[in-house]
């Protein structure tokens, strides 16, 4: 059976509804969704939805965290919080049988998250030895570096972990606020699936989303990159050169042309063995042992990005070839055999996409979440199959903004 889009009527709000009725196994999942409450409403300190996240995970004030995890783990109740870019996330996975009893612990949870000055403590411990670790993560550190060059001035500039200052600054009134101001119903999004109904769904819903205060929604903030491409070198002791590169893509998610956009990345860098940049860089040049293009377009954004990793003394050459790569792709666009290879890749690929409930769960919900009507991914697949050359080439050509790269380096 195919997800399909719902709501629950709430005393004071409509709450859109994902479901999918699945009963070939006795389970249950549930996803409360909040929209724009991840890494992207961290406007006071970099890392508080992550932090808060970690904090929610800590079990209830009353229990506290081992007990509430024993008596999860006594039932193989599965409760967990995340954060993302642009939503926040607390997920309920059992049995069918143990789903009631699921529901009045994550109702005790929301009613009751363990938010003390303990808790606090531990977290930001946890969090800082992360931190300290990653100074010698170098994939992690020039990627950061680059979202600063990109996104400088917005949110999206800030490391979502947070950095040393912004999390030892977190204290427990900073979380209390978050919670309190995006874990409210006006911003809720449900999606469940399993071997349940959507009437039981809609009716023990309810009680959850009534016992959370209805606070208001907001729409996601788009943060522009910056124009002018610029370059940042970061010394480190390495043996490799760290290469991260991005630039604006001025494409918005739903857009008509998205599908093209996914199908000309592929063939630059998003393909893996046989795109473009690996075939370029590590094929014919031997500069790196891989080499990656991709496109993140969402509400939030829309870029280039991509990465490599080259010995020392290759760095300048490997920085050069990406330009020139990328320009020549640019110029003169993708051979046929590149179309068509791409094609058989992404249509035959396909099944594996959506084999697994939680994967066309999600896949409707993001239809859902940008506005797409329901079926747009099938339909976008019937226009990559019909996808012209000539038309694929016009759409690169004219997408020139990707030739103004910023870079950011680590090396020795």
């Amino acid at each position: 059976m195919a997800a399909t889009i719902d709501e629950i009527k709430a005393k004071d709000v409509n709450v859109p509804l994902i479901f999918e009725q699945d009963t070939r196994l006795p389970l249950i999942t549930m996803q409360l969704v909040f929209k724009n409450s991840g890494s992207i409403s961290d406007k006071t300190k970099a890392g508080l939805s992550k932090f808060s996240a970690k904090m929610i995970n800590e079990g209830t004030k009353e229990l506290g965290s081992s007990a509430f995890a024993e008596a999860l783990e006594s039932r193989a109740i599965h409760i967990s919080a995340t954060s993302g870019k642009e939503t926040f996330v607390i997920e309920l996975g059992c049995l069918k049988e143990e789903f009631d009893e699921g529901l009045k612990y994550l109702q005790m949870l929301l009613r009751d998250p363990n938010l003390t000055p303990e808790v606090i403590k531990k977290i930001k411990t946890a969090t800082l030895g992360s931190l300290a670790n990653k100074e010698s993560d170098f994939d992690y550190i020039a990627s950061n570096e680059l979202k600063k060059l990109l996104f400088e001035g917005s949110v999206l500039a800030q490391p979502s972990l947070g950095s040393i200052e912004s999390v030892k600054s977190i204290e427990l009134d900073d979380v209390q606020n978050f919670i309190k101001e995006n874990i409210v119903s006006s911003k809720l999004i449900v999606v469940v699936g399993g071997d349940t109904d959507v009437e039981e769904v809609k009716s023990k819903a309810l009680k959850i989303i009534n016992s959370l205060s209805i606070g208001s929604d907001s729409k996601v903030e788009k943060c522009e990159i910056v124009a002018e491409p610029r370059e940042s070198v970061i010394k480190k002791d390495t043996q490799q050169a760290y290469v991260y590169f991005g630039s604006p893509y001025n494409i918005s998610i739903d857009s008509d042309d998205y599908y093209k956009a996914r199908v000309a990345t592929f063939i630059l860098g998003a393909g893996g063995f046989g795109s473009r940049l690996m075939e370029e860089i590590r094929v014919k040049r031997g500069l790196a042992y891989s080499a990656y293009a991709r496109i993140d377009v969402s509400k939030s954004s829309s870029s280039m990005n991509g990465h490599l990793q080259t010995k020392l003394e290759s760095l300048e050459e490997a920085k050069k070839s990406v330009k020139a790569i990328v320009e020549d792709f640019v110029k003169n666009g993708v051979k046929k055999s590149e179309l068509e290879q791409t094609k058989k890749f992404l249509l035959g690929s396909e099944p594996l996409r959506v084999e697994t409930m939680s994967q066309r769960l999600n896949r409707t919900f993001m239809e859902y979440y940008n506005g797409q009507k329901l079926g747009h991914s099938d339909e976008e697949l019937e226009r990559i199959k019909n996808l012209e050359l000539k038309d694929l080439n016009k759409f690169i050509k004219e997408h020139r903004e990707i030739l103004d790269m910023s870079f950011a380096i680590v090396t020795k």
